[in-house]
């Protein structure tokens, strides 16, 4: 690092601390402005923050770990997740924004009556606030350490990384606590911006080093498996003995297509939306522009992002063929660290700084809102104005910061925490999504589907059954299924009256709800939902042929990208002329 790779990071920070102070007074006056920046986001600007809060620093580095591990197609870990992802764009962005609520927590108390929906709202506050939120963030701040490290091993080690990181942080809780969402949402955009540019930078560099011999010769020096986009699916080769490729059986490859997208939980890939993703949903100026913010994260977030950390990745593989299977992330750093010129270095240094910062501010304002919206002004303070809950909203950005960097010095490993949080999840999807669509569906339902993953996970571990992720799911799917199924049975209905309530604000329309609409005629209710299907499907072809398109076409194969590209293209132009033909909202 030279002087002025210095003076680009300096002006990085700069930059976001003047944003922070510029958006101060949009965030002030209600935690409406603060939280959800005055439902006023354009569709580009909220999908904008989607995508860059997804690109955590981190992510760079996972991505490089599998493909090191089990080429491209290693990348079906996540890849899947698109199919319940477009399936949140066209059933239920619309329905969030139609909400009119702060956070999805708070949806519990719209949809469901009695003690047990605040008991369920003030668990869930808690939990996600104080627990998950935190350990999130302390899992990103323990990858930004790893990469500090990478980048300067003779000035930062284990001892010291917590105080730069620290002072990393305070300057995100800073803006965050000042600017609300509106902050948080501006500095995204031109954090992902950056983020980008350096990561295609940094991808055109290193794949062009002598070393490595352009896409050329990636393909003539890695094993053809690292080079496959799809697992190769057999009838009895578990994944741990694949001998290098991606290899699943044919149970397990059902599971991640047919089962996870759907049935598991899984922060900013919940099904039906929920988590910061809900948040921005809930934050655009109307239901169109939440509908298109929704589908422009899923196009940036699978067909734009991928490709330079996929190409760093592979170019890694050659230049530093000695990593361990653990550290072949660290390929990602090591690349940056070794080959990119000055200037260059600290604009990419910056970008990672920006990929950090993005995704530790969403969480700061989304755990915030949580703790102050469904567990402060509910349960503690009722009678504060909003000028009030405002500055306690300031006051525990600064605290959950506190809480994080705590937590980090506690973390040793984040291995398998994706593969535990998604089988203790594992069910609750499914009540995620059919609460919106069934009226019959309560909060003890709720509380059923959230519980009970956590003890058939439990009872899995401890009997040492051998049962891996994601065959798991077999188990705990249907058995948690069963059991809010019968609880939903067993226990009265949601009250008539909130029932009616909800459906009057929400009208979501569909046969589930007969029951409710036949005594509220006046009513508009959705329609249509087998021309949502047909858009959804769409969305999935438009968003797995542009990926592909785009990775053959880099690869040379010109006719069948361009291909798939056009495939692609005719997917979008149907989903938007339908769209447009029966009306974005879909009310008669």
């Amino acid at each position: 690092m030279q002087l002025l790779d210095w003076i680009f990071v300096f002006l990085y920070f700069l930059l976001t601390i003047f944003i922070g102070i510029k958006f101060s007074k949009r965030a002030s006056g209600s935690t409406e402005n603060y939280f959800l920046s005055g439902r006023n986001l354009p569709w580009w600007l909220a999908g904008l923050s989607m995508v860059a809060t997804t690109f955590a620093a981190d992510t760079p580095l996972a991505v490089t770990e599998f493909v090191g591990e089990k080429g491209i197609a290693g990348n079906w870990l996540w890849w899947n997740m698109l199919i319940g992802g477009m399936l949140t764009v066209f059933f239920f962005a619309r329905l969030w924004r139609r909400a009119g609520i702060i956070t999805d927590v708070e949806f519990v108390e719209l949809r469901y009556s009695g003690k047990p929906a605040a008991v369920l709202r003030g668990f869930k506050a808690i939990y996600l606030s104080l627990f998950m939120n935190v350990i999130i963030m302390g899992w990103v701040n323990l990858a930004m350490i790893k990469i500090l490290i990478g980048m300067f091993p003779e000035f930062v080690n284990e001892s010291n990384a917590i105080f730069i990181l620290g002072g990393c942080i305070l300057i995100t809780a800073v803006y965050s606590s000042l600017s609300g969402l509106w902050g948080v949402a501006v500095t995204d955009a031109f954090q992902f911006a950056l983020a980008m540019v350096g990561c295609i930078i940094l991808a055109i560099i290193v794949v062009n080093l002598p070393e490595v011999g352009g896409l050329t010769g990636v393909k003539e020096k890695l094993p053809d498996w690292s080079m496959a986009f799809l697992p190769v699916i057999s009838s009895d080769t578990p994944i741990s003995d694949s001998g290098g490729f991606f290899a699943l059986t044919l149970a397990s490859f059902f599971a991640y297509i047919g089962i996870q997208w759907w049935a598991s939980w899984y922060p900013g890939a919940e099904p039906g939306g929920g988590g910061y993703i809900a948040q921005r949903m809930m934050s655009a100026k109307d239901e169109k522009n939440s509908l298109l913010a929704t589908l422009f994260f899923q196009i940036a977030h699978y067909c734009i992002r991928p490709w330079p950390w996929i190409i760093v990745a592979l170019a890694s593989l050659i230049l530093y063929p000695e990593l361990s299977q653990k550290d072949k992330g660290l390929g990602f750093v090591f690349a940056m660290r070794d080959h990119l010129p000055v200037g260059v270095k600290g604009i990419l240094l910056a970008a990672f700084f920006g990929a950090y910062m993005s995704t530790i501010s969403t969480h700061l304002n989304w755990g915030t809102s949580y703790f102050v919206n469904d567990f402060y002004r509910r349960f503690i303070n009722k009678k504060q104005d909003e000028t009030g809950y405002v500055n306690v909203s300031r006051m525990m950005t600064l605290v959950f910061m506190i809480l994080s960097v705590f937590v980090t010095l506690f973390m040793n490993t984040i291995a398998g925490v994706w593969e535990f949080v998604i089988e203790c999840g594992a069910g609750l999807g499914l009540v995620l999504i059919v609460r919106w669509f069934w009226w019959r569906v309560n909060a003890i339902s709720e509380i059923v589907a959230t519980i009970t993953p956590f003890i058939v996970y439990a009872i899995l571990y401890f009997s040492k059954l051998d049962v891996q992720f994601p065959n798991s799911l077999y188990i705990i799917v249907p058995t948690t299924t069963i059991f809010w199924l019968i609880a939903t049975f067993l226990t009265k209905p949601t009250d008539e009256l909130q029932l009616l309530s909800f459906y009057k604000r929400v009208h979501p329309g569909g046969i589930g709800w007969k029951k409710i609409a036949t005594k509220l005629p006046d009513v508009k209710s959705d329609t249509g939902f087998g021309f949502l299907i047909i858009d959804w499907l769409c969305g999935i072809i438009l968003v797995y042929s542009f990926l592909f398109g785009f990775g053959k076409i880099l690869f040379g194969e010109y006719l069948f990208g361009f291909g798939l590209i056009l495939l692609g293209l005719f997917a979008g132009a149907y989903i938007f002329y339908d769209l447009n033909k029966r009306g974005w909202e879909k009310l008669n």
